[in-house]
């Protein structure tokens, strides 16, 4: 038996967890973000400062976005390793419940240790203590339950023991992986307990590989050799598997043209033959005709969200049928397709296996790589440089390819700029597109391309930011500076929330309250983003050009410091080749007549809607 406050024991715990890759043990829990208060700082802090060889600890800016950094760590280590959190109460806790649901909706491995209050209520109410007048019970921690998939509240220190093992049983569990919360008392923390040794123990995980129902296995591969027009959808969970080189095999055995959502852009090579590029609202031509007409789709470790089926109205053949191969039951009976159940690796290996030597026909894939030419065609228009006197994000993101390199892993999360990368980014590796569009949330990005660079830091960091995300969250610029992590981030400055103001006026909506000069103001803002970003001790310029980008980028490639790029673009044109209808609900009455005809189209596009059946 080892004496040990709870929240020494605790730490101990995640120093001693560990993960096999590839034959190698390594850290499990990478380390735990730290913002201290009165809720953590006594308990928590004096642990993790035992502790800060083992488990080191890092401080950073912003709870919500510490917690995005951890969630980027764990996408871009493939759910592999994961990092924990710990915040005072109040305010810090509750700064942390989006970036719960952000790991919840992208199924990702989050450890949060927000402090609680006192379990023995003596000092009631404390400070930043939420009360409830018909439950003593509650505590602003309650919020995170329903985006958290374990909650515990630790109110006694030996309910550590139990609460820690089932915390990582669901932390590396495939199907399971999500966010966590232990709710931490901050009396309890303090509070000493005769812990085991065997709590202590080293232990190593191994991310465990489901194999497939062998009946679900046969129906999907009966379904799949009447194709004729098949088409392979390739999810985020590719790439969780490490299954790109299995999938990428597969299509090629059986002339399957594939087509990216969001979150499994890059699993498959940009130049294949067979690669469509990116599928659904924001999708190519290419791939959205071939959804169109397809009659078999195999989606490989997706979740099926709706800009990824057009709102379920892209799959327009009305004898298409769905094969789901999904580690998540849940994910994988979506919409009644025909669901295998497992690991996506494996479960591609069990269906090869019993395809025999079946093929889609010949001429099905030549037509594909037709479209994919005439696509990559039309992309190349888009990206080429217009000499335009504000810029268009496509044209940003031309200069950023030209001057990269394969490797770059490029990171985003809300705005117009998610839409424009999938349908025109280039990833040149696996894992070299990190965009989180599951929950596309803005303020997402710089500290999520903190957590990247600490989970591949071989590799150039490149954070394409508009200027409404920027503004919401940057303070991680100063953490990245502080812990001597290269960052290139560039800022496209549109002058608001430009992607929203085109979606208000395609839904017949009068441009209001997104652009800056849209809303009410008694004079405009001149944010100077240069003098912003240098003040966190970021090296910043201003291009006034495409030419000047590409300079500029090629320059920040070669610095070892954060690098901030900043170009005004113009909010009005984006890409409108390609993609798909997506439904956003139209006013049915409205005094303006643009409302009125937005509602008739959005009417008869419902018309075109996959109801479940």
């Amino acid at each position: 038996m080892v004496r040990l406050t709870a929240a020494q024991a605790l730490v101990r715990f995640l120093s001693r967890q560990f993960i096999e890759i590839d034959g190698r043990e390594q850290r499990l829990v990478e380390g735990m973000f730290a913002i201290f208060g009165h809720g953590n700082v006594a308990g928590m802090g004096e642990a993790l400062y035992g502790a800060r060889e083992d488990l080191p600890t890092y401080r950073a800016h912003n709870e919500q976005a510490m917690a995005h950094t951890a969630i980027a760590f764990a996408k871009a280590s493939r759910r592999q390793r994961l990092m924990a959190c710990t915040s005072s109460i109040g305010p810090g806790a509750t700064n942390m419940v989006t970036a719960a649901a952000v790991a919840h909706v992208n199924r990702l491995p989050l450890l949060l240790i927000p402090g609680d209050v006192f379990a023995s209520r003596a000092p009631d109410p404390v400070l930043q203590q939420i009360e409830d007048f018909g439950d003593g019970t509650v505590s602003a921690n309650d919020c995170f339950r329903p985006v958290s998939r374990y909650f515990d509240r630790i109110i006694r220190p030996e309910q550590i023991v139990p609460a820690l093992n089932r915390a990582f049983a669901m932390l590396t569990d495939p199907a399971e992986c999500g966010p966590v919360t232990l709710a931490f008392c901050q009396d309890v923390q303090t509070q000493a307990h005769d812990y085991p040794d065997s709590f202590f123990a080293p232990r190593v995980h191994r991310i465990r590989r489901a194999a497939p129902d062998p009946r679900e296995v046969e129906e999907a591969v009966a379904l799949l050799a009447t194709a004729k027009r098949p088409l392979v959808v390739c999810g985020g969970g590719v790439l969780y598997s490490e299954a790109e080189n299995e999938l990428l095999a597969f299509c090629e055995k059986r002339g399957l043209p594939v087509a990216e959502t969001q979150a499994g852009k890059s699993a498959t090579p940009d130049d294949h033959p067979l690669v469509m590029g990116a599928l659904g609202v924001t999708g190519t031509q290419a791939a959205n005709a071939l959804a169109a007409e397809a009659d078999v789709i195999l989606g490989v470790g997706t979740r099926f969200q709706d800009f990824t089926t057009g709102s379920w109205a892209l799959f327009c053949n009305p004898d298409r049928r769905f094969i789901s191969v999904n580690v998540q039951p849940f994910d994988a009976g979506k919409h009644r397709a025909v669901a295998v159940v497992g690991d996506a690796r494996a479960c591609l290996a069990a269906l090869d296996a019993k395809l025999s030597e079946w093929k889609a026909p010949p001429a099905y894939a030549e037509a594909a790589l037709k479209a994919k030419t005439e696509w990559e065609a039309t992309a190349a228009r888009y990206t080429a440089p217009t000499n335009a006197e504000l810029p268009s994000d496509a044209e940003v993101l031309g200069a950023l390819m030209r001057a990269g390199e394969k490797s770059d892993v490029v990171v985003c999360a809300a705005g117009g700029l998610p839409g424009e990368l999938h349908k025109l980014w280039r990833a040149g590796a696996p894992l070299g597109y990190h965009v989180e569009y599951g929950y596309s949330c803005m303020g997402y990005e710089i500290a999520g391309g903190l957590g990247v660079k600490m989970a591949l830091p071989e590799r150039e960091v490149i954070i394409v930011v508009g200027d409404g995300s920027y503004l919401m969250m940057n303070s991680e610029i100063a953490t990245a500076v502080m812990l001597g992590l290269k960052l290139t981030i560039v800022i496209n400055d549109n002058g608001g929330f430009g992607c929203i103001n085109r979606l208000q006026k395609a839904t017949g909506g009068a441009p209001f309250n997104n652009l800056l000069r849209d809303a009410r103001h008694e004079r405009l803002p001149e944010v100077d983003f240069v003098a912003h970003a240098a003040a966190m001790g970021a090296h910043a310029v201003k291009v006034a050009s495409i030419a000047e980008l590409e300079r500029a980028f090629t320059a920040a490639r070669r610095s070892a410091a954060v690098e901030v790029i900043v170009i005004d673009t113009d909010p009005l044109p984006s890409t409108d080749a390609g993609g798909a209808w997506w439904e956003v609900a139209v006013p049915e009455v409205s005094a303006r007549d643009e409302v009125t005809a937005a509602r008739a189209d959005y009417e008869d596009a419902l018309k075109a809607q996959r109801l479940g059946d």
